[in-house]
């Protein structure tokens, strides 16, 4: 077999200055803005960002700007089915079951998404029924970022048995059920807000404190914590400046699902009848309310359920995209 032979001219020399052959052509990104880009792939994690920064942006606005008065109570308006004007489209046009419920009111009475059965606007209930379950979340974000981040550094960072004690700690409260605890909590205050915040505040944190414990273990002997060890540097600068910044993605994912635990937590307290008493609005005691004019009047449970299923299922998505952005050997 003949084997060709290729001539100098047939090949070409380029000549590359060493300022170009230095140049760096991607930029470089920081750990948190390669997370960001990531996370920015993440179609249906951005569209659930957004979505829920529009449902806290109304329900925030709604305290200043509601429809009505969540509590207001007129037996005249009772029952009314969801009305827009100017659109004749089925359950949305004031009618139920063939007749004009509106009939007689005048043409500046209508309810959006209608009305229970005394008469309150249903629609500014649920704004401020899903602010009071928004407000549950950021509580239960405040004991995991305050007791669970540190109690799980302190037992991981000091280990033997300081980390054992702790961790006995963690078991025994883990062993209690939360509906044992906020009925408890019932023997001491009243039904409301700050029976299912202590209830939240005692048992909330213990997840995110066994994921810290875990992840402190490991990088308390990685190199540039032995380095700063070596250094001279307290355990609390150690904490913050080593420790805490390379807990931030497990801290933010876990706190992303903390959020609509909490708010499931609520609902299901209040739909049970030992949440928040009435006439307090929460998506839980409007599931309660709707639940027992189904069969009649299924819009005054269909329109808070959608609410809470929207929340449940854009901080979901909304945490796994984040965890896959802050995850380095994710391939997106």
């Amino acid at each position: 077999m003949a084997t060709s032979k290729l001539s100098p001219d047939a090949f070409k020399h380029v000549k590359v200055d060493a300022a170009e052959q230095e140049r760096i052509a991607t930029p470089a990104l920081t750990f948190t803005q390669d997370a960001i880009r990531r996370l920015k792939k993440n179609k249906a994690a951005v569209i659930s960002l957004w979505v829920l920064v529009f449902i806290a942006f109304i329900s925030i606005i709604s305290i200043w700007l509601s429809p009505s008065n969540p509590n207001k109570q007129s037996l005249n308006y009772a029952n009314l089915p969801p009305k827009w004007p100017g659109i004749d489209l089925p359950g949305l046009n004031g009618y139920m079951n063939g007749q004009n419920k509106y009939a007689g009111m005048g043409k500046n009475v209508y309810f959006l998404l209608g009305t229970d059965y005394l008469g309150r606007d249903l629609l500014s209930r649920i704004m401020v029924g899903t602010r009071v379950s928004l407000f549950i979340g950021i509580v239960a974000t405040f004991f995991d970022l305050t007791i669970g981040v540190f109690y799980g550094i302190i037992s991981g960072w000091r280990g033997g048995m300081t980390d054992t004690l702790m961790q006995r700690v963690i078991e025994i409260i883990s062993s209690i059920p939360n509906l044992v605890v906020v009925i408890l909590m019932l023997l001491v205050f009243r039904p409301g807000l700050t029976s299912i915040i202590l209830a939240i505040a005692f048992t909330g944190w213990v997840t995110m404190a066994r994921l810290i414990r875990a992840q402190t273990l490991q990088l308390k002997d990685q190199e540039f914590v032995l380095a700063a060890r070596t250094l001279g540097e307290s355990s609390i600068k150690i904490a913050f400046k080593h420790l805490i910044p390379n807990l931030s993605s497990t801290i933010i994912i876990q706190t992303m699902f903390t959020i609509p635990t909490a708010i499931f937590f609520e609902a299901f307290l209040s739909y049970i009848g030992i949440g928040l008493p009435a006439p307090t609005a929460s998506l839980g005691t409007l599931l309660s309310d709707g639940q027992k004019n189904l069969q009649v009047l299924p819009y005054q449970l269909l329109y808070p359920a959608i609410v809470i299923v929207i929340l449940m299922l854009a901080f979901n998505l909304l945490a796994d995209g984040l965890r896959d952005a802050f995850d380095p050997r994710s391939e997106h």
